[in-house]
């Protein structure tokens, strides 16, 4: 068995490579730009070029007729920049996916499992989200994921695919064995901004609200190790067609959604406490506006992930930011 992963040389679809290495299977990568990456890497295959080039998905097809199953990563993926770039998010994440999707489908790839967002859920009361929770995305990046579900949805009910979209809470941290990590995507991350304050590259934080209807009044979060996540995958691989056996209101005859969090609420200010107590290191807070797409937040219900897939997290947040840590450290010796 191989498994087509695209965006495979970034934050997300490394650590999914190296926990399919880990478990033995095979992983054929499709990126943009893989090749920094493939000594971190080994035992991939790699093609590079566009997912929408139906020329190149047969070929490696042709090469790979054993890829059983595609996990799709590749996408553009900052809030705030699909405000500023709203095209270049529509396209990839929508246009060349649903190209991708296609094509996939008649090589006869019929199950996949998707990357996609806890950013598509409305305000919730009292914050936790289940996969039934009503749906409100509130930014071109957001809006991307979740027309891209509905447009799986349609293609399974139509063309005989199978699809476990995966709703990502805040994937934090790096490879515990040191391999991959954050990439430049990542570098506005809430974590990145702390830990250059540490190596004297930022003099404060400014936490983006003090305002929201919380318990210290900032927002809620899940922060998720990125090993659990990539974990997540390897699951929904093992238990793809166990997951469809799961009646219940979350699952569709052919399509079901995951939320895959830690499944603890933790505000933006006691995730910094929690950094200080790491490293021993006091952080200046300053507090700004609220940022355009933002909501007062959410954190996973992650029962049906338990039942569907027979996952569940292992790591901490402690844990996250000690391997980010050690990573920016390997990564600039």
């Amino acid at each position: 068995m191989k498994i087509l992963v695209t965006g495979g040389s970034g934050f997300i679809g490394s650590m999914i490579c190296c926990a399919l290495a880990d478990a033995g299977i095979e992983t054929v990568v499709l990126d943009y730009d893989v090749f920094e990456v493939e000594a971190e890497l080994p035992g991939c295959k790699f093609y590079l070029g566009d997912i929408a080039n139906k020329k190149l998905i047969t070929k490696i097809f042709d090469e790979n007729p054993d890829i059983e199953t595609a996990i799709h990563c590749t996408e553009k993926s900052s809030v705030a920049l699909s405000i500023e770039h709203p095209y270049e998010y529509y396209s990839l994440n929508v246009v060349k996916s649903m190209e991708l999707f296609n094509n996939l489908s008649e090589l006869g790839c019929k199950k996949l499992i998707f990357s996609s967002s806890a950013g598509i859920y409305d305000d919730l009361p009292g914050y936790m989200a289940t996969e039934l929770s009503p749906i409100k995305p509130r930014s071109p990046f957001t809006r991307s994921k979740y027309i891209t579900e509905m447009i799986l949805r349609d293609f399974c009910n139509a063309y005989d695919f199978n699809c476990i979209s995966l709703r990502y809470f805040n994937p934090i941290g790096a490879d515990p064995k040191g391999r991959t990590g954050p990439k430049e995507a990542y570098s506005r991350s809430l974590l990145a901004n702390l830990y250059d304050i540490t190596q004297g590259r930022a003099k404060s934080f400014t936490i983006s609200g003090n305002d929201w209807l919380t318990r210290d009044s900032t927002c809620i979060r899940d922060y998720i190790h990125i090993y659990d996540v990539a974990q997540a995958n390897l699951k929904a691989i093992e238990n793809f067609d166990y997951a469809f056996t799961q009646k219940n209101s979350h699952t569709d005859k052919s399509f079901i959604a995951l939320n895959i969090g830690s499944g603890v609420d933790v505000t933006v200010r006691e995730f910094i406490y929690t950094f200080e107590n790491v490293t021993g290191e006091k952080i200046p807070l300053n507090y700004g506006e609220r940022r355009p797409g933002d909501i007062g937040g959410s954190y996973a219900n992650i029962n049906l992930a338990k039942r569907a897939i027979h996952w569940e997290p292992e790591l901490s947040v402690e844990e996250a930011i000690i391997d980010y840590i050690n990573w920016e450290e390997r990564k600039n010796k």
